[in-house]
């Protein structure tokens, strides 16, 4: 059985999905560190809604402190 090949989401490579590949999905270790470097450089980000403040009740304004 042929393994699955999937594509590097960094540099677009061809990457086969097996055990000994230590970098999947993506086909090297440069790729993977380039992809953390965008991750912590805010460049990637999961979108969140934000939740209201535990002392505010929805629909009244904020108070000054």
């Amino acid at each position: 059985m042929k393994p699955p090949v999937v594509t590097c989401p960094t540099c677009g490579a061809a990457v086969n999905w097996t055990p000994e590949n230590h970098w999947k999905p993506f086909c090297s270790e440069r790729c993977k560190l380039i992809d953390l470097g965008h991750w912590a450089t805010e460049k990637y980000r999961v979108p969140a809604e934000s939740t209201p403040d535990e002392n505010e009740t929805p629909g009244e304004p904020e108070r000054p402190q």
